[in-house]
């Protein structure tokens, strides 16, 4: 009988320590950690490859879909709900719209209320829709929960839909301190107890919310979603079970609504992480395991949605979309590519269904539970997240809690604090926003495809900031300040012209056109790039013969020292100069007059900003 040989019984074993010293020889001798091993700004480091051995000290290895503490998902099966948000003012019209909708594959609707509803109007809104195969999720006017959740109920029970029921009410107190720093007007325990007292014979409606999708779109890292969602959750759990309701029920009730961002395998390790974390969490205040499944929809992110070259924000969409399938989520919103300057119209929105039904009915990826588990990459990413922001978890409970953060503005600050970091990081190219900050497309305008957004919501709710209030959450998208320089130059109805002066070097040249010409677009600047020139004087005149506003010499560093004066003295002031690198020679030519030189270390904000102040005046 002949034996079958295993392949790689036939190689010896390779350690880590073998694959890094060879790794080491063909960086020639560089630092392996230095140069390989890169830190998140999630607050831990990542290597650049993974073994069965890193798995050894993780503690949630070896347990299953459906158990307990939950990291590979809280169900046998990884299907979730497509959901999309109705838009409509009358209910005739959101029932439209969500009758519409439901006939294409979505399966779970969002509903914004007004305060105004009353039993006819909801009638009128859900005719016609099968509340046994549909989620409703309804969101309301601040302090209206009550009342919308009363007229749900008594729908329900007069249909003999208590039972059949999936979906939730958003009830969101701590929302006012978020966005405006200024408290809820009632007392929230009294409130919530009303709240749970209207709900609890509906099994399946959940009503406290965690909206830490805020936190996603105001700029927070990943573990700082996650750790303020983990705190926000318990401070619902203490609020909850201090007003008498069991553990078990009152976890039952809580919805957490979280943000997606692009980082894609580690959005993938934090909805696992999150379960993992939040079981824990439920399991010390009592609960039995089976109590302590995290329910979770997931919303792309709007923070890092773009005006410009907005047909990239399908790709980012996207990946969050599927980033959110992989781990195993709930209910998954992806938002419509338009969003930030037009109210989405049919195409963008259908568009957006399709890209989770793409995934769902083409690629099935609802039909592997987990298939993130095992990966060396995003378990060990799943523990590095968990316990970061586990550290982040304990330290608001030690300083008392999530809202009384809230009410210091704490929680604010430190996640504004995060968007300042990440707005810079975009100045400086260290994050990208491709169509932004990098390869913009030149000759857009976004000036006239933007329309009025609908500010506030329908039932007149909006707050007033107090002079007593704290800092509040700013959710300037992370494109913002390119977008504004941007539009500032299609405002001011003029065009500077860039002229790339390519000479000497070919391959550097044309490397530093490229750059240049990728700088100067991300203001909307017209670019005129050229093959090359024999002499500068042939290249200033050409320049000057196009009407150039600006003169970019792009050559090697060893030939500015000759090119850079050369063409400084030939320009003679009739255009602005710039050289594009960082050569050695730059204090001697600073000495001769030259001011302007943009390279990779430069703050492409501030320079454009500063640029923009000087050609459009």
């Amino acid at each position: 009988m002949a034996t079958k040989e295993k392949l790689f019984d036939m190689f010896s074993p390779t350690s880590a320590q073998e694959w890094i010293e060879k790794i080491t020889v063909d960086l020639k001798g560089a630092d392996f950690d230095k140069k390989l091993v890169w830190r998140t700004n999630e607050g831990f480091n990542v290597k650049p490859f993974y073994r069965r051995e890193d798995l050894k000290e993780i503690a949630h290895m070896g347990t299953l879909p459906g158990q307990f503490p939950y990291v590979r998902g809280t169900k046998d099966n990884n299907d979730w709900l497509v959901r999309q948000q109705i838009q409509g003012v009358s209910p005739e019209e959101l029932n439209r719209e969500a009758r519409l909708v439901l006939d294409r594959g979505v399966d779970s609707i969002g509903i914004k209320v007004g305060s105004d509803l009353d039993a006819s109007k909801l009638k009128i809104l859900l005719s016609d829709i099968d509340l046994r195969k549909v989620e409703l999720n309804i969101s309301c006017c601040m302090g209206h929960a009550v009342e919308v959740a009363k007229l749900l109920v008594d729908y329900l029970k007069e249909n003999g839909l208590e039972k059949d029921f999936r979906g939730s009410i958003n009830f969101n107190p701590f929302k006012r301190l978020l966005k405006h720093g200024v408290e809820f007007p009632r007392d929230i325990k009294e409130e919530a107890v009303a709240l749970y007292n209207i709900v609890k014979d509906v099994e399946n409606l959940k009503c406290f919310a965690v909206d830490s999708d805020m936190l996603n779109n105001a700029g927070a890292y990943i573990t700082q979603e996650l750790g303020y969602a983990l705190a926000w959750g318990a401070e619902w759990m203490t609020l909850l079970t201090d007003a008498g309701i069991s553990a078990c029920d009152a976890a039952k009730r809580i919805k957490f609504n979280m943000g997606i961002s692009s980082n894609y395998f580690m959005e993938i390790a934090k909805f696992r992480a999150a379960r993992m974390l939040w079981a824990e969490i439920v399991k010390a205040y009592g609960a039995e395991d089976a109590c302590c499944k995290m329910t979770v929809h997931a919303v792309t992110s709007q923070y890092n949605q773009t005006i410009y070259d907005a047909h990239v924000n399908l790709l980012r969409s996207m990946t969050e979309t599927m980033s959110a399938a992989l781990a195993g989520v709930d209910s998954i919103e992806t938002l419509p590519f338009d969003l930030q300057y037009k109210n989405p119209d049919e195409f963008s929105e259908r568009i957006a269904r399709n890209q989770q039904l793409l995934l769902r009915e083409e690629s099935h990826l609802n039909k592997v539970v987990d298939p993130a588990g095992g990966s060396y990459y995003i378990e060990t990413l799943t523990s590095s997240i968990a316990k970061v922001a586990w550290e982040l978890f304990t330290k608001v409970e030690e300083e008392g809690g999530f809202l009384a953060l809230l009410r210091k503005g704490e929680v604010q600050k430190k996640v504004n604090e995060s968007g300042v970091k990440r707005h810079t990081d975009v100045a400086r190219r260290k994050e990208i926003l491709l169509g932004t900050n990098q390869y913009p497309n030149f000759n857009e305008k976004a000036l006239d495809k933007i329309e009025k957004p609908l500010n506030g919501c329908v039932c007149g709710c909006s707050v007033e900031v107090a002079d007593n209030a704290v800092d509040y959450l700013n959710f300037d998208r992370a494109a913002s300040q390119f977008e504004q320089l941007r539009l500032d130059t299609e405002r001011s109805g003029k065009r500077p012209k860039v002229f790339m002066l390519t000479i000497g070097n070919l391959a550097m040249r044309l490397a530093r056109a490229q750059f240049s010409a990728n700088f100067f677009g991300c203001a909307g600047y017209e670019i005129i790039d050229n093959i090359g020139f024999q002499s500068v004087k042939e290249g200033v005149d050409a320049a000057i013969e196009k009407g150039a506003d600006v003169v970019v010499l792009c050559s090697s560093d060893d030939e500015y020292a000759e090119f850079a004066p050369e063409t400084f003295r030939e320009l003679n002031g009739r255009a602005m100069f710039v050289v594009a690198g960082a050569p050695a020679c730059m204090d001697e030519l600073k000495a001769q007059g030259i001011e302007e030189f943009i390279h990779v270390r430069v703050n492409v904000l501030d320079t454009l900003v500063k640029f923009n102040a000087k050609l459009l005046s």
